[in-house]
């Protein structure tokens, strides 16, 4: 039998709290202007009363959702294959749950994702999206732009780093870190798997290579790929052809240094002893590798909190800014 025993409202919060009714409203709300004391009073009330905020009537009231976008510009396979998404939507979601703030993921890998995901966003659903694995020459930016939603790119958004806020590392001097150290343990042709050329990541670790290397860069070391495990193997294959005598491979994550080892076993190839195999992430799969992988540490965790950070501080008002986080060179057996 359901109970006739009237909901407790924020009248008996404030009665119980000691305060008024003001101040129990403000310390649900984010605290500001609420003493220490007093949000402590409206905690225990809360608990001792059993109250629960109506956020239907919040939305209604402060015109927000309390809910956000995690738009993932990639097709739906990608999501169970780079573990790297995974950890962003974890951290990303773990975030903004301190805030009473729901997560939610779309898919925008293909046209007409983009054009679902454009149509979801305009009928007000989220106040804000978080953009992870943008492309430059997508339509999504410039429309989510056109759009006036608050938004935090994962990655410089390439034509957009002025007008959109991101959080990125620096793709570029962890790239140089790991081709210093390959030229440092005596390396001298080094070839390079990069990432898609459409991104920033893609970009920015292949300058880095170039930037070590300088003149004697060499475009027959150069292999591209897209991130995954398969375009690692087959760039790898294509490096074994153009550059037979490569002793060391810069590539430009992960799951591609893992396509490239299973490569290079295949021609016959050992790593480390004939080729010095370098990654980029330092995800679980590079210490479970055999040997485990030598990499760039991807601050993931932190990448996430700032990308959340950026994005309610452009909810409450503030304008887009940028945060560039460093990396960290991580030496295991494969170099």
């Amino acid at each position: 039998m359901r109970s006739s025993r009237p909901r407790p409202t924020i009248d008996d919060v404030a009665a119980v709290a000691g305060v008024s009714r003001g101040t129990v409203s403000r310390a649900l709300n984010g605290g500001h202007n609420v003493s220490v004391s007093a949000a402590e009073a409206v905690r225990r009330a809360v608990a001792k009363t059993g109250y629960v905020a109506n956020q239907h009537a919040r939305s209604l009231r402060t015109q927000r959702s309390q809910s956000v976008a995690f738009i993932l510009s990639e097709p739906q396979e990608r999501l169970f294959e780079d573990p790297n998404f995974n950890v962003l939507l974890h951290f990303c979601a773990r975030a903004l749950a301190k805030h009473d703030i729901t997560l939610l993921l779309a898919l925008a890998g293909t046209d007409d994702d983009r054009k679902r995901v454009g149509r979801y966003l305009a009928a007000g659903h989220v106040d804000g999206a978080l953009l992870v694995s943008t492309h430059s020459g997508s339509p999504l930016l410039a429309d989510l732009r056109a759009r006036g939603l608050p938004l935090v790119a994962c990655g410089r958004p390439l034509g957009f780093e002025r007008d959109i806020a991101y959080v990125a590392a620096d793709d570029r001097d962890g790239a140089r870190q790991m081709v210093g150290y390959l030229r440092s343990i005596g390396r001298r042709r080094i070839g390079i798997i990069t990432g898609p050329l459409d991104t920033s990541g893609g970009v920015d670790r292949l300058a880095g290579y170039r930037d070590v290397l300088g003149s004697s860069f060499d475009g027959s070391l150069v292999a591209h790929g897209d991130y995954t495990r398969a375009a690692g193997a087959a760039a790898m294959a294509a490096l074994l052809a153009q550059a037979p005598d490569v002793d060391a491979v810069f590539a430009a994550s992960d799951l591609m240094a893992v396509g490239a080892l299973a490569a290079l076993r295949q021609a016959g190839r050992r790593v480390p002893q004939d080729v010095a195999l370098g990654g980029f992430d330092d995800s679980g799969i590079a210490g479970a590798s055999q040997p485990a992988i030598t990499t760039i540490r991807h601050p993931l965790e932190r990448i996430s909190a700032e990308m959340v950070r950026l994005l309610l501080a452009q909810i409450d008002g503030e304008p887009p800014s940028a945060v560039i986080l460093p990396t960290e060179l991580v030496i295991r057996e494969s170099a």
